[in-house]
C-alpha cells in the first residue's frame, strides 16, 4: 500500500512541477507549487517525519506561496510580457552561475559529512522525541536567528504594502503617465 501511495503522489508531485514551469499565468504557476508541496508532505509523512510534513505544508505551502501570490499581486499580473532582454549580459551569466553550482553539487556529493555522518552536535532523538529535540535546540540555541529571522519577515510584508500604498498608481504608469490618464478621465 505505501508503494501504491508513494507513486500515486510522485506522479502528483511531477506533474505539479511541470506545471509550474509551464504554466502561462503566475498564480496558476503557485497553485501547481502548492500541489508539489503537499505531495512532498505525504513524502515525508510515508518516511515516518510528522513534524517536517507540517512544516511543509505550514511554512512552505502556506507561507511562502502566500508571500509569492502577494508578490504576483504587487507586481500585477494583467501587464504583457516583453521578450527583449533588457540586461544582455545576464544571460551568459546565469549559464555559468548555473554551470558552476552543478560542479560544486557533483564535487561535494561524495564528501562524508554529506553520506550521513554522526552530528557534530550530537544524535537526535536519545532520549526524548524529534519534536522536543527540535524545540529544545529552536528556543534555546538559535533562538536570535529565529527571531531575527521573524522580524525580518514582518519588515519585508510591511514594506511591500507600504510601497504598494505609497505607489498608488497603476502598473506600469509613470507620474506623467498618470497625469495624463487623470486628465482624459475628467474630460471623459
Amino acid at each position: 500500500m505505501e508503494a501504491v501511495i508513494f507513486f500515486i503522489f510522485a506522479a502528483t508531485a511531477l506533474v505539479g512541477a511541470l506545471g509550474v514551469v509551464l504554466a502561462k499565468n503566475p498564480v496558476h504557476s503557485a497553485l501547481f507549487l502548492i500541489i508539489t508541496l503537499v505531495s512532498v508532505a505525504i513524502f515525508f509523512v510515508l518516511r515516518d517525519a510528522p513534524l517536517l510534513a507540517a512544516v511543509q505544508v505550514i511554512v512552505y505551502a502556506g507561507a511562502i506561496v502566500v508571500l509569492f501570490l502577494f508578490v504576483i499581486m504587487l507586481l500585477g499580473v494583467d501587464r504583457s510580457e516583453t521578450l527583449s532582454d533588457p540586461l544582455p549580459f545576464q544571460r551568459p551569466i546565469a549559464i555559468l552561475l548555473g554551470v558552476f553550482v552543478v560542479v560544486e553539487i557533483v564535487l561535494l556529493a561524495g564528501r562524508t559529512w554529506s553520506t550521513g555522518a554522526r552530528s557534530v552536535r550530537g544524535e537526535i532523538g536519545s532520549t526524548e522525541n524529534n519534536v522536543e529535540t527540535v524545540a529544545r535546540s529552536l528556543f534555546t540555541d538559535f533562538l536570535w536567528p529565529f527571531e531575527i529571522t521573524a522580524g525580518l519577515l514582518v519588515i519585508a510584508v510591511v514594506g511591500g504594502v507600504v510601497l504598494a500604498r505609497r505607489s498608488g498608481q497603476r502598473p506600469g504608469v509613470s507620474n506623467a503617465g498618470k497625469a495624463e490618464l487623470e486628465q482624459e478621465e475628467t474630460t471623459s
